[in-house]
């Protein structure tokens, strides 16, 4: 490594740690506009195609909470960190196919859950503790997108509770991003009501968790009751896709 490419890693480590405290101050701040208790939103910062030296530098400065959306990337991602003390908590949030299951069970959490058949694969996958996952709602029903309808999700919870190696701890989302905030904000609402209603069915299942907000519409999301937030390009600039 010549000096040059040492100062502009060492630049590139410094910025993202900047902007993760400044993400992170904002979801303070949004937490306490919607008179929510401080710390009561988990910050995700998302990874996907973002070298390992990044995740390492907003670790450093308080992150422990790593999203991935590719199975491979992730996994390599969770190997190269594992000597990091406290351990970082790993999620996965990208869609999933059966076959990579497997992988995905090694997570702390998969947001992605849209069929009973992944449920039950990652249930059969997991050893240890039982895996958090989140059933993903299509919660706008676009033709084509991840996600169970919202007059689908309880069965597909019903289904899920009945497995032993995972824990189904609430929903995920990602809403159309409309250009008028209305639209995305009810959208989240949308989601809050349909956990409520889930949890309102489901007493014992101690249902706890939304998944929703990234980096343009983290606030509103905060406001609807999210408890986690997904956040990659505001932590790590643009990111670069290989072709």
């Amino acid at each position: 490594m010549t000096q040059t490419e040492g100062v502009t890693q060492d630049d590139a480590r410094q910025a993202t740690a900047a902007r993760y405290r400044a993400v992170e101050a904002m979801v303070r701040a949004a937490e306490r506009k919607a008179g929510r208790p401080l710390g009561s939103v988990t910050l995700v910062a998302v990874g996907k195609t973002y070298p390992e030296s990044l995740l390492r530098a907003v670790y450093d400065v308080g992150a422990r909470h790593f999203g991935e959306n590719y199975i491979q990337e992730g996994v390599a991602k969770v190997d190269a960190l594992s000597d990091l003390t406290p351990a970082p908590t790993w999620h996965f949030i990208g869609q999933l196919q059966s076959n990579k299951t497997r992988d995905a069970a090694r997570f702390d959490w998969v947001h992605s859950v849209d069929r009973f058949k992944i449920a039950k694969r990652l249930s059969d996958a997991r050893v240890g503790t039982p895996l958090n996952v989140l059933i993903e709602v299509n919660v706008d029903e676009e033709a084509g997108k991840g996600g169970v309808l919202p007059d689908e999700v309880e069965t597909l919870a019903q289904a899920i509770l009945t497995l032993p190696n995972v824990r189904l701890r609430g929903l995920m989302a990602i809403p159309n991003p409309h250009r008028e905030p209305e639209h995305r904000k009810a959208a989240f609402f949308r989601v809050a009501q349909c956990l409520e209603d889930l949890k309102a069915r489901f007493p014992e299942a101690g249902l706890d968790t939304l998944s929703m907000g990234m980096s343009q519409d983290l606030a509103w999301a905060i406001e609807a009751g999210a408890t986690m937030v997904r956040v990659g390009t505001a932590i790590f600039g643009p990111r670069h896709y290989k072709k």
